[in-house]
């Protein structure tokens, strides 16, 4: 099989995952329902009956009886998505195995955008279709530069850690073996105009939101002392700030509820996105997000940082590590893409 034929079986296996994940999380969100309402019929039943009064017990057993059938399915589809997971590792490795010397990753912004440009020069390889067979040509190899890392966060009414979260992350990208090729730029309550001077003045290769959102809005906050209600940004608006500048980021990561959906759509904007395909919890964000930088600067893979951050989340007996969901462009392997790698003949940059 050919690199272009395994990335399309690539692409097909991680939105199957991604679908898997999905129905898996839809089924536990009713079993938790369910499970409240018969905690609710419990409770009115005990009251009925401290009031010498009778009370059918057939509400908690009906509700039981849905939570249970709901979390048959949400285990069921929790092994699928551990199954596809195992062949999209497996379709990544041989791609990575299968793509020439180059290719495989970049160590830079720049680097995704001469492959994006296909400008043809000495360095990194850029694939085209020249009748029907692939045909690579040579790129510039980027200089290599430190990884710069924009930290959005925005709880405009005081509900949740997103301070606590920059923290972690700060902490662990400073006892990482490469934290001399990171910069960081943190906002603990950020707003549009962050986004918009971070873009243009840090121009960052990474931009992590964390806060409120849905499948089509973030949630930041404006420029007030007070609790207020926030600043609402549609994700076509978040989608054409991104597109604006001249270098776009190339790693987009949403930290926030049923995110899923706007990544997915940025891909084309930028290589690589992460959302969250339900709600999740602020203990569980915060876990994966540190264990996440912390993986990227030992100069593990973009996959592997991905993958061993949601093995953060299970590992410390939290219930969403399957929410995490990486999105790529077609034409790159996250599991050959290492945002931190300095190699041997430079030294970090002062």
């Amino acid at each position: 099989m050919n690199t272009n034929n395994l990335r399309e079986e690539l692409a097909k296996k991680s939105r199957e995952r991604a679908e898997a994940e999905r129905k898996a999380t839809e089924f536990r969100r009713r079993e938790a329902s369910e499970r409240a309402l018969a905690a609710k019929a419990r409770s009115v039943a005990s009251a009925a009956a401290d009031a010498g009064m009778s009370a059918s017990p057939e509400p908690v057993a009906h509700h039981e009886a849905r939570a249970d059938l709901a979390a048959r399915g949400a285990d069921r589809w929790s092994v699928k998505a551990a199954g596809l997971g195992s062949e999209v590792l497996e379709i990544e490795e041989r791609l990575a195995v299968a793509e020439p010397a180059g290719q495989a990753g970049f160590s830079s912004r720049a680097g995704y955008r001469h492959l994006r440009e296909g400008k043809a020069s000495q360095g990194h390889s850029s694939a085209t279709e020249v009748g029907g067979n692939t045909v690579f040509q040579k790129l510039p190899t980027p200089r290599p530069e430190k990884l710069r890392l924009l930290m959005l966060g925005a709880g405009p009414q005081g509900e949740l850690r997103v301070a606590r979260e920059q923290s972690r992350i700060r902490s662990a990208v400073r006892d990482a073996t490469h934290r001399d090729w990171v910069e960081m730029d943190l906002h603990p309550a950020a707003t549009p105009d962050h986004l918009l001077t971070g873009l243009t003045r840090f121009r960052p290769h990474v931009v992590h939101f964390s806060g409120h959102s849905s499948e089509d809005l973030l949630v930041f906050e404006k420029d007030l002392d007070r609790l207020h209600r926030g600043a609402t940004v549609t994700a076509e608006a978040f989608a054409r700030a991104l597109a604006a500048v001249d270098d776009p980021p190339v790693l987009v990561v949403l930290n926030s509820c049923a995110s899923a959906a706007q990544a997915e759509k940025l891909i084309g904007t930028v290589p690589f996105a992460i959302g969250m395909s339900a709600s999740i919890g602020d203990m569980d964000a915060i876990a994966y997000a540190a264990r996440f930088y912390a993986t990227l600067c030992e100069g593990q893979s973009l996959r592997a940082a991905n993958a061993v951050a949601k093995s953060a989340i299970e590992l410390a007996g939290l219930t969403h590590h399957d929410l995490p969901t990486l999105f790529h462009a077609p034409d790159v392997n996250p599991a050959g893409i290492h945002l931190v790698k300095p190699p041997a003949e430079y030294s970090p940059v002062p």
